[in-house]
């Protein structure tokens, strides 16, 4: 006779997938944690090299980064994948010569076109800035799903 009770297979898929689904959330942390620190450490290294100088942004716009105006060097430096994404290219005045910079996306919606600022540079990447004239532009927050129902 035969008495051990039958597994569904069913339950047997439904039990695998869920072993793959807590095996990749426990490598995503892992590899999260990793990601965190490196991060990390490269914002202290650029915090560390940075330069305050007086800037005149001329304009502002998100385009790709072979269509951007930078140097070769940093095309060539810059991985495959990320070549074709768009980044926040701001071209400003320093002293004479006119430059095109990448902006933090952070801040990138905060800067405004003919205004001159005081600001935080890492090579060709600005970080943070104040402006040398009147309060910083705030952007108005949009509405989400939410908020347009409220009132």
């Amino acid at each position: 006779m035969y008495l051990a009770a039958q597994i569904h297979p069913f339950a047997i898929v439904t039990i695998a997938i869920l072993v793959v689904l807590v095996i990749a959330l426990v490598v995503l942390y892992f590899l999260g944690n990793k990601m965190q620190k490196k991060q990390s450490e490269q914002e202290e290294l650029m915090k560390a090299n940075s330069q305050t100088l007086n800037i005149l942004v001329i304009d502002k716009k998100k385009m790709k980064l072979k269509d951007a105006g930078l140097p070769q060097m940093v095309i060539d430096q810059t991985p495959k994948i990320m070549r074709g994404t768009k980044l926040p290219i701001v071209k400003v005045k320093v002293g004479p010569r006119i430059m095109n910079l990448i902006a933090d996306s952070k801040i990138y919606d905060q800067i405004l076109p003919k205004q001159e600022l005081k600001a935080n540079i890492s090579g060709i990447y600005i970080t943070s800035f104040k402006r040398v004239r009147g309060p910083v532009y705030e952007p108005a927050k949009k509405k989400g799903l939410l908020d347009r129902f409220k009132k």
